[in-house]
C-alpha cells in the first residue's frame, strides 16, 4: 500500500486539478473553492482511518472531537453556568477523540469496509451534510465538496491497487483487490451497516437540483473546451523582434456565486435614491 506522504500528495494533486477547472468554469465563489479543494485532501486519506496508529485516524477523530464539543456547547450553553459548560466541552472532546475512536477500531479491520466505494459514497454524502447544514453554505457548493471528497477517496483505492502490483518483480502481491470494492464480502455485517448508513444519510442531503444543473451545462463546458489551452501566447508573453515582451492582459469579471453561477439582474437604468 502507498505510505502517507503519497496519499497526501497525490489527493493534493488531483484536488488541486479539479479546483483548476471549477475556478476555470466560474462555478463558486473563492472562499468556497478553498473549502472545496481541503475537502478534496482529507478525502484522499479518508480510507486509512480503519487503521488505529495511522495519522489520519488520530487527526480524523481529533477533528471530530473538536467540532462536536463546540456543537453541544454551543447548543446547551444558554441554559448552563459557566463551570457546566467547561465540563460538558471538555467531556465531549474525551468521548468523541478517546472514546469513539476505541469503540470504532474495535470493529473495525484494516481494509475492510472502510476501503471500498460505498464508504466512499457515505463519507461524500456526510460531507454534504455538514458543508450545508454545519457549515452553512449552498447546496450546489455543499454536493461539490462531496464530489471533491468521492474522487479523493477513490484516488487513494486506486493507489492502494497500484502499490499492490510489484511492477519490478513482475508479481502482484496478496494485497491486490482488497481495497478498490464495492463492498466487503468477507465482513457482511458491516457492509450492512455502511449501505444502510448511506441509504439514511442521503435523506439528510440538501438538494441536488443547483449541483446537477451547474455541472450538465453545455455552455459551461464549451467554455471549459475554449479556455483549455491559450488561444494566441502562453502567460500573455510573446516574442517580439527578438525578445520577450510581456502582452497586457485583460482582466475578466469573477463570478462569486454558486454552483451554478447565478445570473445578475440588469440594474443598468437603475439610480439610486
Amino acid at each position: 500500500m502507498a505510505n502517507f506522504t503519497t496519499h497526501i500528495v497525490v489527493g493534493t494533486i488531483v484536488a488541486g486539478s479539479l479546483a483548476t477547472l471549477t475556478l476555470a468554469a466560474d462555478a463558486i465563489a473563492p472562499e468556497n473553492l478553498v473549502a472545496v479543494t481541503m475537502a478534496g485532501s482529507v478525502g484522499s486519506v479518508l480510507p486509512d482511518i480503519d487503521l488505529k496508529d495511522s495519522r489520519p485516524s488520530r487527526a480524523l477523530f481529533a477533528g471530530l472531537a473538536i467540532f462536536f464539543s463546540f456543537a453541544v456547547l454551543f447548543h446547551f450553553a444558554p441554559h448552563l453556568s459557566i463551570a457546566e459548560m467547561w465540563l460538558l466541552w471538555v467531556g465531549t472532546l474525551l468521548f468523541v477523540r478517546y472514546g469513539l475512536h476505541t469503540v470504532f477500531h474495535k470493529y473495525a479491520v484494516h481494509r475492510g469496509i472502510w476501503h471500498s466505494i460505498s464508504a466512499a459514497i457515505v463519507c461524500s454524502l456526510a460531507t454534504a451534510i455538514v458543508f450545508y447544514y454545519a457549515l452553512g453554505r449552498p447546496d450546489g457548493v455543499a454536493w461539490l465538496a462531496a464530489g471533491f471528497v468521492f474522487v479523493g477517496f477513490l484516488t487513494h483505492l486506486i493507489l492502494d491497487e497500484i502499490y499492490s502490483v510489484d511492477v519490478m518483480g513482475t508479481h502482484i502481491k496478496k494485497s491486490f483487490g482488497t481495497a478498490l470494492k464495492l463492498v466487503d464480502v468477507r465482513h457482511p455485517a458491516a457492509t450492512s451497516a455502511m449501505v444502510i448508513a448511506a441509504v439514511l444519510l442521503f435523506f439528510l442531503t440538501p438538494s441536488m437540483g443547483t449541483f446537477v444543473e451547474g455541472i450538465s451545462s453545455r455552455p459551461m463546458w464549451a467554455g471549459l473546451e475554449q479556455r483549455l489551452l491559450p488561444q494566441d501566447k502562453w502567460f500573455g508573453v510573446f516574442v517580439e523582434r527578438g525578445r520577450l515582451a510581456a502582452a497586457p492582459a485583460e482582466t475578466p469579471p469573477q463570478a462569486t456565486g454558486s454552483l451554478p453561477a447565478s445570473s445578475q439582474a440588469d440594474t443598468s437604468g437603475k439610480t439610486a435614491p
